[in-house]
């Protein structure tokens, strides 16, 4: 099964505060703010969520697609994906533009300030689903807006099932935008902050949106997540990282694990534990596509995740 993978590419360029905001910030003078601080630390990662999803379902062998618009100065980019065996046939260069672009400051009490450049991000909507063949799963992750319509209609009209994920673009959208999506999709992810958008969005509460959709997918960070489906409530439960590190990229990688789950028709329980460990395996370290993990390597973390699980329950069965 061969999944399609809608959303951007970007560049996170990220710069670590040595004291705290508050520090440097006058609350009476927020009207005419202007204010500079130096960042000793500075790193530059490859981003964006179609690309750390690719990354994500690479590592566990699949051959996912990317279909994405990106700027002129995506070669670095282009490198590291042809490093990783990951097809680039459907990424669009747009002349003239920048790849999209996150700009983030964070002060030791981890606030973070985030500049975001969309630049060629926007122009998504160049691309077609139509354009690719073979495409049995897809995913609408955040992107430019036009193109998330486009393409959510493109897999809708061609038959191809799509797991909806609004993710920072839900505000994009209002209630009844929001629920033209919802109708085409077949699966629905979104976080705890999300999931409540979502509700006041569309005035619907989740129990009444997850009968919209075959799952609909709340993660809730380090309380794990749940899945609504089958006309139950499915509680995933968090897998313990090894180390935390750096939540980026976090959600991207669970939905790796979701679409590869879903590919292959497992039930929803073991979709949820995938995901789970894959999001617990790249919290272990920076940025989104650093973690190097073999797949006979998530493989045992999956099998060591059910055996804790089952040590679990056991323990508040006595």
């Amino acid at each position: 099964m061969q999944i399609l993978i809608c959303g951007s590419m970007a560049f996170d360029t990220i710069m670590v505060f040595p004291d705290k905001f508050k520090h440097h910030i006058l609350p009476e003078k927020t009207h005419m703010l202007n204010v500079a601080f130096l960042v000793p630390e500075m790193r530059k990662e490859f981003g964006g969520t179609a690309g750390n999803i690719a990354y994500n379902l690479n590592l566990l062998e699949d051959k996912p697609v990317i279909m994405a618009t990106v700027g002129d100065d995506f070669g670095p980019y282009d490198t590291w994906l042809a490093h990783n065996k990951i097809s680039t046939t459907h990424i669009k260069k747009i002349q003239g533009s920048f790849t999209a672009q996150a700009f983030i400051t964070t002060d030791m009490d981890d606030n973070q300030i985030t500049a975001f450049h969309p630049g060629a991000m926007n122009e998504s909507y160049q691309n077609s689903v139509n354009d690719a063949k073979g495409a049995t799963l897809a995913i609408i992750a955040p992107d430019g807006r036009d193109g998330m319509f486009k393409h959510a209609q493109e897999c809708f009209d061609a038959g191809i099932p799509f797991l909806f994920d609004p993710g920072q673009g839900l505000p994009m959208f209002n209630g009844e935008e929001l629920l033209q999506f919802i109708e085409m999709a077949e699966y629905m992810a979104v976080n705890d902050y999300e999931a409540q958008m979502l509700q006041e969005k569309t005035g619907l509460t989740l129990e009444t949106l997850a009968t919209k959709v075959k799952s609909l997918i709340v993660t809730l960070g380090g309380d794990g997540s749940h899945i609504y489906a089958d006309g139950q409530r499915y509680e995933i439960p968090c897998v313990k990282a090894f180390e935390l590190v750096d939540p980026t990229g976090c959600g991207d990688a669970y939905r790796a694990g979701l679409l590869y789950g879903i590919s292959r028709g497992w039930d929803w329980p073991t979709c949820g534990r995938l995901a789970s460990v894959m999001g617990s395996i790249k919290i272990g370290s920076r940025g989104g596509q650093n973690h190097t993990p073999s797949k006979a390597e998530i493989e045992q973390i999956y099998s060591q995740a059910l055996v804790d699980e089952t040590m679990a329950n056991q323990s508040l069965d006595i």
